[in-house]
């Protein structure tokens, strides 16, 4: 009887950490995934750098509804480790600011160099590019 409950309590755990973690991440749909569109938002879109990131910030109305998000991370930067925890910190910074940007939005950060918080830099160059695209 022991077993069984405790099973159950590992299930109900599970459960609640898969719930707690989809609702953390940036959405799916709103994800830059093709290298189309990557290389069509770095070549033409509104550039804006900062001492750490250059944002690519590209709208048009051919684009899905919501707006989407897309991370460029060398290895230059560092190990394997290094750039995943950036790319989750820069993810979650860009779920948080979703709302920010109309649809039809289409923006690329790509990290230049490595520091211990992003937002600041991120913040600035949202604004920057913006305004700059007239957003």
């Amino acid at each position: 009887m022991q077993f069984f409950h405790h099973v159950a309590l590992k299930v109900a755990q599970k459960s609640l950490r898969k719930q707690s973690t989809h609702t953390l991440v940036l959405p799916a749909s709103n994800r830059l995934r093709s290298s189309k569109d990557f290389a069509r938002t770095t070549k033409t879109g509104h550039r804006v750098t900062t001492p750490t990131l250059v944002l690519y910030l590209l709208t048009h109305k051919n684009f899905a509804v919501e707006p989407q998000f897309g991370l460029i991370i060398n290895k230059s930067i560092g190990g394997s480790v290094t750039r995943h925890r950036i790319a989750r910190h820069l993810r979650h910074a860009l779920r948080d600011r979703l709302t920010v940007f109309p649809n039809q939005t289409q923006i690329v950060v790509r990290v230049i160099k490595e520091t211990s918080s992003y937002t600041t830099d991120l913040d600035q160059a949202l604004s920057r590019a913006a305004k700059k695209a007239g957003v």
